[in-house]
């Protein structure tokens, strides 16, 4: 059965895809594994465009064995930073990351008074355990929290590509932006759609 689809359709890929172990598996038990599995899908899609910034992908040879990764990697995934001084954005997303940035400052100065009200009565490590644990989820789960995050936003967002990642924070943003996104563990099959139609 032919695709209905008439154009090349854009996927922009997060780190996660390939380094996160409770996602990659559907392509291979290590980072490089699972790049080999993803390009035995992807080379048989020629109505996919696949990109990844610059930046993570940089952040995604940290994990993987550079020797054994596959040439025509190079030729499957683009590499691309976002135009980022030609891209326009809504003010209201700068009003609310703001508003969202100071919520979680106040989250996380409760989350130290409540640890200083511990100290004494608690081992000293299970506090200061507990205590970066708790920082660690009012602080950064759930927001961009790096130039990488604001890199795959602003690509998916340039070439209305699907965002592929696991991180809510660029999760909750791209629904912000209109972006769509699908998450790591759905991805095969979505690839494999593509194929059963080609």
């Amino acid at each position: 059965m032919k695709s209905v689809r008439s154009r090349k359709d854009r996927v922009v890929l997060d780190t996660s895809l390939f380094v996160n172990p409770e996602v990659r598996n559907d392509f291979g038990g290590s980072p490089t594994e699972a790049i080999k599995g993803f390009l035995l899908l992807a080379e048989q899609i020629p109505s996919l465009e696949f990109y990844m910034p610059s930046s993570i992908f940089e952040e995604l040879m940290n994990f993987v064995d550079r020797r054994k990764v596959p040439g025509k990697l190079m030729a499957v995934l683009n590499q691309r930073s976002p135009g980022k001084h030609e891209m326009n954005v809504p003010a209201v997303l700068l009003y609310e990351l703001i508003e969202d940035i100071r919520d979680r400052i106040n989250k996380g100065l409760r989350v130290a008074e409540k640890a200083v009200r511990s100290v004494g009565t608690v081992d000293e490590r299970e506090l200061i355990k507990g205590m970066r644990k708790s920082y660690r989820e009012a602080l950064r789960e759930g927001i961009i929290d790096s130039r990488e995050d604001v890199d795959l936003i602003l690509l998916a967002k340039e070439l209305d590509a699907l965002l592929v990642t696991v991180d809510h924070g660029a999760i909750k943003w791209a629904e912000k932006l209109g972006i769509r996104w699908l998450v790591p563990d759905r991805f095969r099959d979505y690839l494999l759609s593509f194929i059963d139609d080609e």
